[in-house]
């Protein structure tokens, strides 16, 4: 059984769009955390952020890179 060839043509939208549901969800977050009181499920939803922002710091990295080896052909 052959492997699949490594095909990256689409790895810059495809983080473009876990980018775009990360910052979706911390939105919706940010919302449910207007409307409850919980102090506990407020400060999971914080951290459950934080944790966001990080990925998205991470996501945006990953997307420079990959657009930049598209740029030169995905040369090694």
């Amino acid at each position: 059984m052959k492997n699949k060839p490594d095909d990256r043509r689409d790895n810059v939208e495809k983080i473009q769009n876990s980018i775009d549901h990360t910052i979706r969800n911390m939105e919706i977050a940010n919302d449910m955390m207007d409307k409850i009181d919980n102090s506990k499920t407020k400060e999971e939803l914080r951290a459950k952020n934080e944790r966001r922002e990080q990925a998205l710091e991470d996501m945006r990295e990953e997307i420079k890179d990959e657009a930049n080896s598209r740029e030169n052909g995905y040369k090694g």
